[in-house]
């Protein structure tokens, strides 16, 4: 019996922990590579483009097939036959059914067709490595969407926990208007302003809790988690050290980001496979040389032959060679080549567009990192001047020295600051995350 509360208890315990498990930003990226059904469509794409290419390797090689024709023939109106004589007596047997067999083996090859052939898998194989370039930008636009909820979070856990502050400030000074109400210093109408500022605190505690809890709700619909455990994140330390830390160069990350985002990489590909696509279009204008080879043998059973003697002597053999020249072809090759060349310049000016795109995208994070850095520089100082302010504006309420409309303007001033101060703490953060997920590919 003790043996199973032993053993109850630790399964309990271990339920315990894992329902408390708090998930780090790297944890639910590694699980979301793993589980995300998009991510997992975008594998499987790459998988079917392998196949393609798998099939066009094996299309340079002969094609051979069996084959076999069985019949029944039935000949109603037949008057003749098959005379033999046994015992000085001639017998005559008309067949009017009769069965016939053909057995082949044909075997074809094309030698050359302009390199379609080859060209073909060329294409296959760029499109294998786009296949596995779009599952990688997949996996980035996750990764990316994993980091700005996570920071969101951060924010709104710190968030919570301002309010929080402001909320027992918010009950103290009640407090003491209620004692200054019953000395008579102050009116039930000054009280009853600081009974709504509390109940504002409260409101808006109860409001932040609810958006901290959506956003962790998205993060684990993203990770692809549907069972009812509760999910929360780990809360690391941020320190000043971190948010101020040196913002890496627009130019270096820029060159970095182009030599590994997948997106650029895929953009030089179809500008690769544009030129094979004209290559096989100007195939077009070639001959084409096939060899073909085939050999065969059949069987009838009106044969006076046996079955064995008809297979050999029926037995025949054949190899031939096939050259196709195009003449005229209604303009179909021109116009092929012509809308070839014309993709060319598409892919061209899709690459140009992808690194500016990418370059835009990098400066506005690189500027909002740098922006946001110095906003939390100065927001710091501010948060401090107010609340030396605030708490000097606290101790003048106290002693009947400030009104109500002074202190609840000075906890009005402090708690702006102190938003201030979280948001371009986290946009800092986070600005400065993606520069690095952009320069190195690692988050």
């Amino acid at each position: 019996m003790k043996k199973r509360l032993v053993v109850l208890s630790m399964l309990m315990l271990t339920l315990t922990i894992s329902a408390q498990k708090k998930w780090t930003m790297q944890e639910c990226i590694d699980y979301a590579m793993a589980n995300n059904i998009t991510l997992q469509k975008s594998k499987l794409q790459k998988q079917s483009a392998t196949e393609d290419l798998k099939g066009s390797k094996a299309a340079l090689l002969p094609t051979l097939n069996a084959s076999t024709n069985q019949s029944v023939g039935y000949q109603p109106w037949k008057d003749s036959g098959v005379s033999t004589v046994t015992n000085g007596m001639v017998n005559t047997k008309v067949d009017k059914t009769y069965y016939n067999g053909s057995y082949a083996v044909n075997a074809q090859w094309t030698v050359w067709n302009g390199n379609r052939n080859t060209n073909t898998i060329k294409l296959n194989k760029i499109t294998e490595d786009e296949a596995e370039l779009q599952s990688k930008e997949t996996a980035n636009s996750i990764q990316e969407r994993i980091a700005q909820l996570y920071t969101q979070i951060l924010y709104l856990d710190e968030n919570v926990k301002v309010n929080e502050q402001m909320l027992e400030t918010a009950k103290k000074n009640e407090e003491r208007g209620q004692e200054m109400v019953n000395v008579g210093k102050m009116s039930k109408a000054d009280l009853a302003q600081l009974s709504a500022q509390r109940a504002t605190d409260e409101y808006n505690i109860v409001e932040t809790r609810s958006q901290l809890l959506n956003y962790k709700l998205q993060l684990k619909q993203l990770l692809e988690i549907t069972d009812e455990t509760e999910f929360d994140v780990a809360i690391p330390e941020i320190t000043d050290t971190m948010v101020l830390k040196e913002v890496p160069t627009l130019q270096g990350v820029y060159e970095q980001a182009l030599l590994n985002r997948p997106e650029i990489e895929r953009s030089k590909l179809a500008i690769k496979s544009s030129d094979v696509n004209l290559s096989v279009a100007k195939a077009g204008w070639l001959p084409t040389v096939s060899m073909t080879g085939s050999f065969g043998t059949s069987t009838n059973s009106l044969s006076s032959n046996g079955w064995g003697k008809q297979m050999k002597t029926n037995f025949d053999a054949m190899a031939g060679v096939s050259v196709s020249v195009p003449i005229f072809d209604g303009r179909s090759t021109k116009t092929s080549v012509n809308k070839a060349k014309i993709q060319q310049l598409s892919a061209q000016l899709d690459l140009l567009d992808q690194q500016k795109t990418l370059y835009s995208t990098i400066q506005e994070y690189w500027l909002n990192a740098q922006t946001n850095q110095q906003k939390y520089k100065a927001a710091c100082a501010t948060v401090e001047s107010e609340h030396q302010s605030y708490d000097l504006l606290q101790e003048q309420f106290r002693l009947g020295l400030k009104n109500i409309v002074e202190l609840m303007t000075g906890k009005d001033n402090l708690l702006s600051a102190q938003q201030n101060q979280l948001q371009s703490k986290y946009q800092t953060i986070y600005n400065q995350q993606m520069l690095k997920f952009y320069e190195t590919g690692e988050m």
